[in-house]
């Protein structure tokens, strides 16, 4: 596992060297990556996108054949697969076995098919392990964001959050990323289809027992991130950000 760490000019003085793994639930569209990549970026922390580890898996599989169904299959290449990944907030770039996937994991036919890898249990399972890993390699210091982060990924990390919006400002927003290659019925399969898909093997909607809310519905983009890291400073005690 390809391991580098950001190294922001003045990242906000929150628990400097002290572990803050920061761990972000939310469904499709939300803004969870880029939200939390910013948050990232502001504290000095590591940064850790879980769903670009399923999204690697499911390239290899289609691009190897292995029929998504194939349990045990899609298990075995959870397993065996060297997946390489940045861990900053600047920037992205995934591989496979060697291979440079950054651009292919983000293509329709991988969203359309990812959530086999998803709710394969076997293979979440090791994808979670690896996950763990990580977040040891970085001195747990990291935003990590994906579907089961706050309950199975890090459930003791210092600050636990769901970021949410409404679906209807999730599928905007989708749609702004995507640009206009993507119908409507396509965006509303890609957000709430694949929320209903996932949700069969992990909830990553409801908040659990001290995890935070925040609603971006009627924020802007500077406004979620300043309300996420208002969060991190409540969740460590230190208060908002005056």
């Amino acid at each position: 596992m390809f391991v580098t760490f950001p190294e922001p000019v003045i990242p906000e003085r929150i628990r400097l060297g002290k572990p803050l793994v920061v761990a972000v639930d939310g469904p499709s569209g939300s803004g969870k990556s880029s939200v939390s990549k910013a948050v990232a970026r502001r504290l000095g922390l590591a940064f850790l996108d879980t769903g670009a580890m399923y999204r690697a898996v499911t390239w290899h599989c289609l691009n190897g054949r292995i029929n998504l169904e194939n349990a045990a299959a899609v298990e075995a290449a959870a397993r065996t697969l060297d997946i390489e990944q940045n861990l900053t907030p600047d920037g992205e770039f995934v591989r496979v076995n060697g291979i440079n996937v950054t651009e292919a994991i983000r293509r329709p036919e991988i969203s359309q098919a990812v959530s086999a890898v998803a709710t394969n249990l076997g293979a979440r399972r090791e994808l979670v392990r690896r996950q763990q890993e990580i977040i040891d390699k970085c001195h747990s210091r990291i935003v990590v964001e994906g579907r089961d982060i706050t309950t199975v990924v890090a459930p003791l990390a210092e600050a636990r959050l769901i970021l949410t919006a409404s679906e209807d400002a999730r599928m905007r927003r989708r749609g702004l990323q995507l640009g206009s290659t993507q119908t409507r019925a396509q965006l509303h399969e890609q957000v709430v289809g694949r929320d209903a898909k996932d949700a069969t093997v992990v909830d990553f909607q409801r908040a659990a027992d001290g995890v935070y809310t925040v609603d971006s519905s009627d924020l802007d983009f500077a406004e979620t991130v300043d309300a996420v890291v208002n969060v991190v400073r409540l969740s460590v005690n230190e208060g908002p950000a005056a």
